[in-house]
């Protein structure tokens, strides 16, 4: 199961804070770390602060983007240490762990963290199934970005260790879960389709899409389910096409 669970550090400043996250994750049986758009990869700073933990180091995948790094990931969770505008649902690195554990076998999981100064970015998080936030002290929050993963890989490690070795027979006959990458395509599909049928009428749509991707991001949804959805896009596409050709 550790094998499903990818590290992702997003704009990493200082080099130093990448190999002790390697560090980090190592010594709780991990080893996929990616990489979105870091300041300075490779250097010697990563490889002197990873203390021995080569093999994560040699296996990091650099992406571009945050989208790139967990198009594949079946459930997205974002580390923030504030309080955010974006309005998705919030866990505790326990709660995050056992969800982890659950979703075990069911695709790929990605733990998400921003960079040291600024954290994620309001868009980046809002790709996240869920934000974690760890519960530091209110009047010294300052937590370094490798104690974070710490926190978080440790948590995790426990979770997995007290869950089932195997999955049960109705787990390994369920549906796969849509990716991020497909649940991105569906609300780019559900965005535009909305556009085309005037539901907005003049008003901003901004707060209504993160609405609908909170809504739908909460419900797991399976790539038959997301597939149908498409679908039912579609049509209503064709139908406002019609309709506006009856016009002319």
């Amino acid at each position: 199961m550790s094998r499903a669970v990818r590290f992702v550090l997003v704009r990493t400043s200082h080099p130093g804070n990448i190999g002790a996250a390697a560090r980090a994750i190592r010594t709780m049986g991990f080893t996929r770390l990616s990489l979105v758009a870091p300041h300075r990869f490779p250097h010697a700073d990563v490889t002197a602060m990873a203390a021995g933990a080569d093999d994560v180091l040699a296996g990091a995948a650099v992406h571009p983007t945050l989208v790139g790094a967990i198009a594949d990931c079946t459930l997205a969770l974002g580390c923030t240490a504030r309080r955010r505008g974006v309005q998705i649902p919030e866990l505790s690195p326990r709660e995050a762990a056992q969800r982890i554990a659950a979703a075990r076998g069911q695709g790929e999981i990605a733990i998400v963290f921003g960079n040291e100064r600024t954290g994620l970015e309001n868009d980046e998080l809002m790709s996240c199934h869920y934000a974690v936030h760890i519960p530091s002290a209110e009047d010294f929050p300052s937590l370094n970005l490798a104690q974070a993963v710490q926190v978080m890989a440790y948590d995790v490690r426990l979770a997995l260790l007290a869950a089932a070795p195997a999955a049960s027979d109705d787990e390994s006959k369920a549906e796969p879960l849509a990716t991020v990458e497909q649940l991105e395509h569906f609300f780019s599909h559900l965005a535009q389709t909305l556009d085309d049928i005037d539901f907005h009428k003049g008003r901003a749509p901004t707060t209504i899409m993160q609405r609908l991707r909170r809504l739908f991001l909460r419900s797991g949804l399976e790539q038959r389910e997301v597939r149908i959805l498409r679908g039912i896009l579609d049509d209503a596409q064709r139908m406002a096409r019609l309709a506006a050709e009856r016009k002319r």
